[in-house]
């Protein structure tokens, strides 16, 4: 088990260095740090970043702003859902609303709230919206999908309407709602990002994104984007572990 991770931490330090090795080349060919910074400059312009207190105040909204959404969101799709499982009504009436809101692009969102709300409070209304359709159609893709044995055997022992939701459907469509609570995850952070970048609220990644696009300080560009994809990985990851925490404990 341990030449496994060591095997698999080895191939990720490889991978690594391979990139950061085309990264600096290609850096070299250009021979523009306006255009296209080598990895040294960026490492030193998020040295230059990280010892500010804007770049943790900045960090720090951000998340908060992005995780309020999503927990939003979540709480949001599984009400929805349930109405949806629930009510043929609601099932009608809600369904190609969802379906539009996943198939509209975030920046037309974005330019509407705009119009509609306070700048600060965009990035969680996009985040929300991009939650929403994901978690709720993989609880509804599940709960079709419910074992119609165990179905026949709750009308067989007559179950009341809550003992068939608690004991068939719920444990159905979970598995459902942790795959999708981890996908969302992904969207969510990219909309709240992409809030950030139009909206320009104060203390945010996405406007320090913006302002250094605008004033052509690439390095620094670079930087926030590392910023970006490393903690969209990082909370990913912990997401992850919280959700699928009891399912690990039991295959111990």
């Amino acid at each position: 088990m341990t030449s496994i991770r060591e095997n698999k931490l080895l191939g990720k330090v490889i991978s690594f260095a391979f990139w950061m090795l085309v990264w600096y080349l290609c850096a070299l060919k250009v021979g523009k740090e306006l255009i296209l910074p080598s990895p040294f400059a960026v490492i030193d312009s998020l040295g230059r970043l990280i010892v500010t207190s804007r770049f943790w105040l900045a960090t720090a909204t951000t998340i908060f702003r992005i995780i309020t959404g999503y927990m939003l969101g979540i709480v949001l799709a599984v009400l929805l859902a349930i109405l949806t499982c629930c009510s043929s009504l609601a099932d009608s009436l809600l369904s190609p609303l969802i379906r539009i809101v996943r198939a509209t692009p975030v920046a037309s969102f974005i330019i509407l709230a705009l119009l509609w709300m306070n700048r600060t409070a965009v990035p969680i209304l996009m985040s929300m919206l991009m939650v929403i359709p994901v978690v709720w159609e993989n609880i509804i893709a599940q709960y079709q999908a419910t074992d119609r044995n165990l179905l026949e055997m709750a009308k067989a022992y007559q179950l009341s309407g809550w003992k068939k939701f608690r004991y068939i459907y719920v444990p159905s469509a979970f598995p459902g709602f942790l795959a999708g609570c981890v996908s969302a995850m992904g969207l969510a952070w990219k909309s709240g990002i992409a809030a950030e970048v139009l909206s320009q609220p104060l203390r945010a990644i996405g406007t320090d994104l913006y302002y250094a696009k605008i004033y052509l300080e690439t390095p620094d560009l670079f930087a926030w984007t590392s910023v970006v994809i490393i903690l969209s990985m990082c909370i990913e990851k912990i997401i992850r572990k919280v959700l699928f925490r009891g399912k690990s404990n039991e295959g111990k």
